[in-house]
């Protein structure tokens, strides 16, 4: 077993309130990710990029702005955003929003792909 910490210092605004956890050398994935904790009053950097993406809510409430919505984003929900769609997560409550973030694109699966033949 090979656990990959937390480091809960380095999640405030220089690093946009994330922790990347993937890639990780131990595990052949087809996917990057990240541990995110946006506190109260604090928001994430607005942007897009060339990777599909989704946000797992884990707890507390935020709110998620996108191609011009706004909407409640709460522990248990999950989100998807298409390659270049605009996004930011922003926390108007009191307490702290925590959640897990995903993304990929061809040349993730590729490598992933090519590994997974070389190790079978």
């Amino acid at each position: 077993m090979e656990i990959r910490r937390l480091d809960r210092d380095r999640l405030g605004p220089d690093n946009n309130h994330s922790q990347r956890l993937m890639p990780w050398t131990a595990v052949n994935a087809p996917f990057e990710g990240a541990w995110c904790v946006i506190k109260p009053g604090a928001a994430s950097v607005r942007h897009a990029h060339h990777e599909y993406e989704i946000f797992i809510a884990v707890s507390g409430t935020a709110v998620l702005e996108s191609a011009g919505e706004r909407t409640t984003f709460t522990a248990g929900d999950i989100v998807h955003f298409p390659p270049f769609v605009e996004h930011q997560v922003i926390n108007e409550t009191a307490e702290e929003f925590e959640m897990y973030t995903v993304w990929w694109d061809l040349p993730m699966s590729a490598t992933f792909a090519g590994r997974h033949e070389s190790e079978g």
